[in-house]
């Protein structure tokens, strides 16, 4: 540069660009453009407003909204057309040269400002007006017509629908002693009702949601239906359960008007039956795959979670990972990454990906990314939940592809505006809440987190997984906190360490699924590649879930939810300062990792739950039985395992149990054994003991697979029969043997360490069970039958609750009567039975303490101390107000866990402790 060239002033341009090389500078990034948010946002509460509000006020409002913003608009032009004031400001005493006519001083800043906020708020009131209206459009027409006038009174028509949505299985629920019927539900939208009373057939056009109760022979039937299929249906209509859902109705389908097979009027169009037979073919080239990863890969490539079972997806709960199995942008980014390459080359000569390779031209390669978005939103289905994961995987390349992450937050911005424009229902959707949460926290807070870490020393790649991790975690987990009244501690380090999986499981499942048609033999070996991290990713899922302090209970509720928003973002704006403390940060993972782990020693410490010495737990699962009996160090006699496997697990995992001796499930009721595969998840189980009544005969099977599947031998109770563990000891009163001989189903053969041990002298103590084989019961003082699928009642027993195991437990001088749920005949004759039946310290009051008890039973017992083991708020009254008043007549102390929680006894001075 010359000395002349020196002299010489910058120029104003480059004085006040943006970037330090000027306005020439080809990726400079100036402020962010936020003109876009306003109306979005306005939209958004406009629209989640509307669809509850009456027209009129939707109509008042809109009217005053848009006289607003005709005023607004009046006055900023005529201030606009007004002369500027005249300048008076003095020239520079420096002989720099005087601003040109063009340049704006700070009065002209001031009144830019002004206009540029009046613009703002007008076009959130536009925004809002044209949302609000679109919305009470959408609800009108969900509020009128036959259909919901049919709901209202519960009326039964004939309706030819049309299926919008994907069928989809129901989770079995318990339902005090059974489970409630499978069903099959799906979305669709009725055209045409036939009312069976009164009224011609109308057409018409309403939502309606359809639930199918039916055999399951033919659920596979339901099951296939793909949408625009048309059928035509008999059932009962209702309406929606909640206000402000986008259902005129509910649908039940009958038996009577052919539920048992859906009526096909007219088959699905070509677009959805190609999508159904790429699915399929996905589901068929993993049917060869480990159960987990044959689960999971059909929901990491294009959402199909049917195969998912209820601990696979509890887990993926637990770990706030249920992003995973849900359709994302994240999907659409790796495949269309894929066709295009690195995203920041994709308008470059140095372009690579699939098509650079394949030498397709730029527009080319565009118009084939916008036929494989085509393509994944028509696969994936197209309802709103896939609309946006493809909006917000198509913006979040849009911001990478040009290296301008500032430019995002407009386009997601416009995203938004025109989704709830589209479709006004996202604006109550919580999944569209998370989803833009998510996403604005990827192009807002991840980077500034990234930069804070690789400051830190953190190289570039895990700084910005972690970032990422960090940020979405930040911002969505108040909303779960509003829906689950949770926190899940092991979020983050699940999401960092699965992220690592996700994209070859889902690359290689869209080949699989692109290959299916084509080549099966090449889609099965695909499968099988993208199995391996599809294991991987359900591994760190069970795993994650599976830790003592996975998850922390919250306030729920809005409270809660502000509660831990607050919370977090303190945690965001100190970050930077703990990070230069490394003490500090070691001491915070010390604690992170305690609060995970729980060590047994300092949860009690500091809980002073489990109390120590205890004899019995009686766990807090709800409306249903779940006993636990210490014997030893970590070991314990389980009784009954409650209606929900998440709630006994809980118990144990908070009691330190690892090894089970045996398991005794009283009777086959849903509230018993529905928690089966939660007592025995990660323990050494040695046998389940069940009654000889094998009724409810599919919940008694149940209990037989689930048995099979963990490699547990069964066996059957008989009366009479004896054992010990260390110094717990019980005996086996009821049920009678059966009135004809059981017919075994062969001998099981138990798997591993977990073998029982040989037979012990009924009348003298068994040797206790040694820490070589922890899980090994002593055998009875008879020889236990193995469960077989058929075995009838012994005398007096007249249904399940009759057959109920029933225990008569000692330990540290304490002895306890477990009666199950015998109602009074059976008690009656238990007593006739054993008619030198001690008193007892503590008694399980049978059936959750209803009013049908034998008082002579009760009498003749005479606890010192009853615990009733009931659900709050439960329907059934239970416990009965009689039964405790009897109880305490005579003496006894009453505890119950729908007031008390989990009830722990310890020592012989009869201590009982709740949480």
């Amino acid at each position: 540069m010359t000395p002349r060239q020196a002299a010489r002033p910058r120029a104003p341009v480059h004085a006040e660009a943006a970037s330090p090389r000027g306005a020439s500078a080809p990726r400079q990034e100036g402020p962010t453009d936020l003109r876009l948010v306003p109306p979005a946002l306005a939209a958004w509460l406009a629209a989640a407003l509307a669809l509850e509000a009456p027209g009129r006020t939707v109509a008042l409002v809109c009217v005053t909204a848009c006289l607003a913003a005709a005023a607004l608009l009046w006055t900023t032009h005529r201030s606009r057309g007004a002369p500027p004031p005249p300048h008076t400001e003095p020239p520079p005493a420096n002989g720099t040269p005087p601003r040109r006519p063009g340049a704006v001083g700070r009065g002209g800043a001031r009144r830019a400002g002004r206009r540029g906020l009046a613009g703002s708020v007008v076009a959130a009131l536009v925004g809002g007006v044209a949302a609000a209206a679109v919305a009470w459009a959408h609800a009108a027409d969900v509020r009128r017509g036959p259909v919901p006038a049919l709901a209202a009174a519960y009326g039964e028509a004939t309706v030819e629908l049309t299926v919008t949505g994907d069928p989809r299985p129901t989770r079995p629920r318990v339902r005090g002693a059974a489970l409630a019927d499978a069903s099959v539900v799906m979305e669709a939208e009725a055209t045409r009702v036939a009312p069976d009373r009164g009224g011609p057939a109308a057409t018409t056009r309403a939502p309606v949601l359809v639930i199918a109760q039916v055999p399951p022979r033919q659920r596979a039937a339901w099951l296939d239906l793909l949408p625009s299929t048309r059928l035509r249906v008999h059932g009962r209509l209702a309406p929606p359960s909640h206000n402000g859902d986008r259902l005129a109705a509910v649908v039940r389908v009958d038996d009577d008007g052919g539920g048992d097979a859906p009526r096909i009027v007219a088959g699905p169009s070509a677009a959805q039956r190609a999508a159904g037979r790429l699915r399929a073919g996905l589901r068929a080239a993993t049917d060869g795959l480990a159960p987990d990863a044959r689960a999971l890969l059909p929901g990491l490539v294009v959402g199909d979670t049917s195969r998912v079972p209820p601990d696979l997806d509890e887990a993926f709960r637990a770990a706030d990972m249920t992003h995973l199995l849900a359709v994302s942008g994240s999907n659409l980014s790796l495949i269309l990454a894929l066709l295009i390459g690195p995203p920041h080359l994709a308008a470059r000569a140095e372009r690579r990906g699939l098509a650079a390779r394949l030498g397709i031209p730029l527009r080319l390669t565009a118009l084939l990314g916008g036929a494989l978005t085509l393509g994944f939103v028509i696969v994936c289905r197209p309802d709103p939940s896939v609309l946006r994961a493809a909006a917000c995987g198509l913006i979040t390349l849009l911001a990478i592809a040009t290296g301008r992450r500032r430019s995002l937050l407009p386009a997601l911005a416009a995203a938004v505006l025109v989704l709830v424009l589209y479709d006004p229902w996202l604006a109550r959707s919580y999944g569209f809440l998370l989803s833009v949460l998510a996403t604005g926290a990827l192009l807002t807070l991840a980077p500034r987190l990234s930069a804070a870490l690789r400051r830190r020393g953190l190289p570039p790649r895990p700084a910005e997984m972690l970032a990422v991790a960090v940020a979405a975690q930040a911002v969505c987990a108040p909303v779960v906190v509003l829906l689950s009244g949770r926190v899940s501690l092991v979020a983050i380090p699940c999401n960092l360490v699965a992220e690592l999986a996700v994209a070859p499981a889902t690359v290689l499942g869209f080949a699989a699924l692109a290959a299916a048609p084509l080549a099966f033999p090449a889609a099965e070996c695909l499968a099988w590649l993208a199995g391996w991290p599809a294991r991987w990713i359900a591994t760190v899922a069970r795993t994650g879930a599976g830790l003592p302090g996975a998850e922390t209970a919250w306030p729920g509720g809005w409270v809660g939810g502000l509660l831990l928003a607050a919370v977090s973002a303190v945690a965001v704006l100190t970050a930077g300062r703990l990070l230069r403390h490394r003490l500090l940060c070691a001491l915070c993972a010390l604690l992170l990792l305690l609060a995970l782990l729980r060590p047994a020693p300092l949860v009690r410490v500091i809980t002073g739950w489990p109390p120590p010495g205890w004899r019995m737990v009686v766990c807090d699962v709800g409306q249903g039985d779940a006993l636990v009996l210490s014997a030893g160090p970590g070991t314990a006699v389980v009784v009954d395992t409650g209606p929900e496997p998440r709630a006994v697990d809980r118990c144990l995992r908070a009691l330190g149990v690892v090894r089970v001796p045996l398991l005794v499930l009283t009777h086959f009721h849903a509230d018993h054994v529905a928690g089966l595969s939660g007592a025995v998840r990660g323990r050494a189980v040695g046998a389940i003991e069940t009654t000889p009544l094998r009724d409810p005969p599919e919940q008694a099977e149940s209990v037989r697979r689930r048995a099979e599947a963990a490699h547990i031998p069964m066996i059957t109770a008989t009366p009479g029969e004896r054992r010990r563990v260390g110094s717990l000891s019980w005996e086996v009163l009821w049920p009678p043997p059966p009135a004809e001989p059981t017919t075994p189903a062969g001998p099981t053969t138990p798997a591993g360490p977990t073998t029982p041990a040989g037979p012990a002298t009924p009348a003298g103590p068994a040797t206790p069970a040694g820490p070589a084989t922890p899980a090994g019961p002593a055998t009875p003082a008879g020889p236990a039958t193995p469960a077989g699928p058929t075995t009838p009642a012994g005398p007096g027993v007249e249904g399940p609750n009759d057959a109920s195991v029933t225990l008569l437990v000692r330990t540290a001088g304490l002895t306890f009567l477990l009666l199950g749920d015998l109602e009074p005949p059976a008690q009656s004759a238990l007593l006739a039975a054993h008619p030198a039946l001690p008193e007892v310290d503590v008694l399980k009051v049978a059936h959750h303490g209803s009013a049908y008890q034998d008082p002579r039973l009760l009498s003749r017992l005479s606890p010192r101390l009853a615990v009733i083991s009931c659900g709050a708020d439960n329907p059934y009254g239970h416990p009965s107000p009689k039964t405790v008043a009897t109880l305490r007549a005579q003496g006894a102390a009453v505890l119950r866990t729908d007031s008390a929680g989990p009830i722990a006894i310890t020592g012989p001075d009869l201590r009982a402790a709740v949480t």
